[in-house]
């Protein structure tokens, strides 16, 4: 094994980067950068597959006839790395696959049919890297041919963009700058802090006063030009106000050269600059695009989703629509100007971050092919739009949502609401909503519910000790349902059909004084203290450890985004055995209710395989018929999986990789 970290084990003195002019260039003026083909001849070139992230597949040697042979054919532990999470889909790429791990975001090579370590990459430790809250959150590397030599691109939690050759994973001479880290030199590395345009010291970073800003999914590379998005310091128990705007990057490909920001927290003169009231857009930030990018190689736009500007759930302090918050942006690659966009949720207090990349398709309307984008959210709805000018394919109207009642807040007065596609899972809780397996525990739930304030999409949060006298607002679906990062939909382009996974869940968070919350934490506030943060969030659970709501309690949807209507829809895995066995349903016939839990899925040639699973609680990996929903086969699995799965081909034999925690569990069949 080649180990390209440039680090020991030895104790060493902190020193400053320093930075220095590039001497060398590794390639010529005439420079050829070649786009990968994501998927074809069995190849899984981007986190989604190919760079519309459809997460497509025309693999068919695995299909009906064969799944349930399939069996382990290794497993790839990344425990040496410290790896945990395991939220890294692995790219395969010309006879090699290529996945992050760990803490340290560690690059490592892999041999596709035996699971054996190649080479692996760090960075030198910084403090930037110590305090980042994003670490083991990596989801995968970039890929790109320069003068038919391979480059992976990685960003790290320390917010360093580095290219590595794709064979050896030495860092690439001539890229960027060549600068120390931790007194060691350092080539083919960006220091992305240096073109946000905010004071920072190389080694610790910005000031957390100020802001704070790392990386968790990989950038794309387009027709030559990197992109990078960011992530943030999350909201969910502060009251500091202050923070950066998670600005988008674009980079030369060939040679690390910065070219353009796209301000996503617009100022004075800028597009959108009217909808930052109080003058917050000088002193906060956020709207990161944490989630994965998609891109539209042939027209050279790139796709942009964003979350919420700070804090998640209390805006007081920054009146208006806050774009580019919660938004689809189609930025030009060479340029890095605004197409188009849409914001999906106006002054967004729900923590409706955008959590997926969006899915680039070819459909048929009106007897015309159409290049659409399809967003998928948290508020289980599609926003769907010609990509390449914006239209939306159906309308979407905005609808009057429920003010807010703390003190201070001001809500937008209406939201965006597609008519179509129909919502892909429940919005919204009623009575009507809850479990009724009998009057008894429909009774209890609404009991349960009492101390609860219950309403429509868009119902806001409440604060502690307010006059209505209850203990908390529910929204629904709440910050982790409808669609979240751990299960990405999945399409197939041939078909124009969108594969979408979802579960029920609501969200409360009870808002109490920012001054009281550091208070309580010992902490110091910043510059300027919230009036309201989150004191905390409260779970509310069903009657006799039943689940509050009916089934299906998770789901996939089949859309056809030829017409916007829905095909089917199946429950996720198999009703799990605290329901089947329940005293209270003794006796009774329960149909599928789903687990509860969101599948990672890929669709190939025949079949949509997803993870999940069964009654008893042990993993399965699912396929269902991608044209009918109907199942077709399940196979045991050693460990649960999630974020991801993807499917490629090596010498002839289709594979299956799953993320399982720490490791990588490979499915093949004898």
């Amino acid at each position: 094994m080649k180990n390209s970290d440039f680090m020991t084990g030895m104790t060493r003195q902190r020193k400053p980067l320093v930075g220095t002019l590039v001497a060398a260039v590794l390639f010529a003026a005439s420079t050829v950068v070649a786009e990968h083909p994501g998927t074809k001849d069995g190849q899984w070139h981007y986190l989604g597959g190919d760079s519309e992230h459809t997460r497509y597949s025309p693999a068919d040697q695995i299909d009906a006839s064969n799944f349930n042979d399939l069996e382990e054919a290794w497993v790839w532990d990344g425990a040496s790395f410290n790896a945990r999470s395991g939220r890294s889909t692995p790219s395969y790429i010309d006879g090699i696959l290529y996945t992050v791990a760990g803490p340290r975001r560690h690059v490592v090579a892999i041999d596709p049919e035996s699971g054996e370590t190649l080479w692996s990459y760090r960075e030198p430790n910084t403090a930037r890297w110590e305090y980042s809250m994003r670490k083991d959150y990596g989801k995968g590397i970039a890929y790109s041919e320069i003068n038919g030599r391979g480059v992976i691109y990685i960003v790290s939690p320390a917010f360093f963009l580095t290219a590595l050759d794709a064979k050896t994973g030495a860092p690439l001479e001539g890229f960027g700058g060549k600068i120390e880290i931790d007194g060691f030199p350092a080539t083919g590395v960006v220091d992305l802090l240096a073109d946000l345009g905010h004071p920072f010291d190389p080694y610790d970073g910005i000031d957390l006063e100020t802001g704070y800003i790392t990386s968790s999914s990989p950038p794309i590379v387009v027709n030559g030009v990197i992109v990078v998005g960011n992530s943030a310091e999350q909201g969910y128990n502060q009251s500091r106000i202050e923070n950066i705007p998670g600005d988008i990057l674009g980079y030369d490909a060939r040679t690390g050269k910065f070219l353009w920001k796209f301000n996503v927290l617009p100022g004075p003169g800028e597009f959108g600059h009217e909808t930052w009231e109080n003058d917050a857009w000088e002193w906060t930030g956020d709207i990161s695009s944490w989630a994965p990018l998609s891109a539209d190689q042939e027209r050279g736009i790139v796709y942009i989703p964003t979350n919420g500007a700070t804090l998640d759930f209390y805006g007081g302090f920054r009146p208006g629509d806050n774009l580019f918050s919660t938004s689809l942006i189609a930025l030009d690659v060479k340029t890095g100007k605004r197409v188009w966009h849409f914001q999906m949720v106006h002054h967004d207090i729900w923590n409706y971050d955008t959590p997926t990349a969006p899915v680039l398709l070819d459909v048929t309307m009106d007897g015309k092919s159409v290049p659409i984008v399809a967003q998928v959210t948290k508020q289980a709805f599609v926003y769907a739009f010609n990509r390449e000018t914006g239209e939306p394919l159906w309308p979407i109207v905005e609808k009057p949502v429920p003010v807010s009642k703390i003190p201070g807040e001001k809500l937008a007065k209406t939201q965006p609401f597609p008519t179509k596609p129909a919502p892909y899972d429940g919005q919204g809780l009623t009575h009507d909503d809850l479990i009724d397996y009998t009057p008894e525990l429909r009774a209890a739930a609404i009991e349960i519910l009492k101390d609860w304030e219950i309403g429509p999409l868009f119902n806001p949060p409440l604060h502690r000790d307010n006059d209505m006298g209850k203990r908390g607002a529910l929204w629904c679906p709440g910050d982790i349902g409808g669609v979240n990062i751990d299960a990405p939909a999945a399409a197939d382009p041939g078909t124009g059909v969108l594969y979408v996974p979802s579960r029920r869940a609501c969200t409360t968070r009870i808002m109490a004084p920012g001054i009281e919350r550091d208070a309580l934490l010992e902490a110091p506030t910043g510059t300027t203290v919230a009036e309201y943060a989150v004191l905390r969030g409260a779970g509310v659970r069903g009657p006799d450890n039943l689940p509050l709501f009916k089934p299906p309690y998770s789901r996939i949807t089949a859309i056809d985004m030829n017409t916007g209507e829905h095909l089917w829809y199946v429950p996720v895995g198999e009703t799990p055995a605290r329901v089947l066995n329940h005293p209270d349903l003794k006796g009774m016939d329960i149909p599928n209710t789903g687990t509860g839990s969101a599948p990672p899925m890929t669709v190939t040639k025949s079949l949509l395989m997803y993870a999940s699973t069964a009654s008893d609680g042990t993993p399965h990996l699912f396929a269902i018929d991608k044209t009918t929903g109907e199942q077709v086969g399940k196979v045991e699995m050693s460990d649960r999986t999630r974020y991801g799965m993807m499917t490629y081909v090596h010498e002839g034999k289709q594979y299956v990789i799953l993320q399982t925690g720490s490791k990588l569990t490979t499915l093949a069949l004898p």
